[in-house]
């Protein structure tokens, strides 16, 4: 996998070896992106982070800092090594290796709001739906904050979502990206 744009463009980061992960396509990541527009200075979470492919992205784009939320060990591992291949200065990013519904409790105790979140889930599981509703009811999201959410086309994620509204959705085959705003 590459990095598309920015500071590393055409850098190649590595994938963790014996996951379950799917790697989001590089087109996706592009649209995703182009559909952002400059994302310079924001302050980026990355929940079920993988390889740390958009994290990472929104770095070389000139993010100010990223957290990666990411649950296994071997995940873990290669965005640390990711991040360091890339030489990527340790004070613009934090690893926490966590599950990411259990992150919400520990992320809204620090002072850090986020411009932009990542949610790249596991399909099937209901995920992107409990990780959005606690990001609905928690305070870590800035004013103006996007909320990216890839998922299956059959997830449903507009039940118990109050201060979060769709901005734009596009298909991509089985894959949807919705992204919100903060109302």
């Amino acid at each position: 996998m590459r990095i598309i744009g920015g500071e590393y463009r055409s850098r190649i980061i590595q994938m963790p070896k014996g996951t379950d992960i799917r790697p989001t396509q590089d087109k996706v990541r592009q649209a995703i992106f182009n559909i952002l527009g400059d994302i310079s200075g924001v302050s980026v979470l990355d929940l079920f982070a993988g390889s740390g492919a958009f994290g990472i992205e929104a770095l070389s784009r000139g993010a100010r800092r990223a957290v990666f939320i990411e649950n296994d060990p071997k995940c873990v591992s290669t965005i640390r090594e990711n991040l360091r291949s890339l030489t990527i200065p340790e004070d613009r990013y934090k690893i926490v290796n966590a599950n990411a519904l259990n992150a919400f409790s520990f992320l809204v105790k620090g002072a850090e709001r986020y411009d932009l979140v990542f949610m790249d889930p596991p399909y099937y599981k209901n995920m992107a739906k409990k990780c959005l509703i606690s990001l609905d009811s928690c305070d870590i999201l800035s004013q103006f904050a996007f909320i990216v959410v890839e998922r299956f086309k059959s997830d449903l994620l507009d039940d118990g979502i109050k201060e979060l509204v769709l901005y734009k959705e596009k298909k991509y085959g089985d894959t949807v990206i919705s992204i919100f705003r903060k109302k």
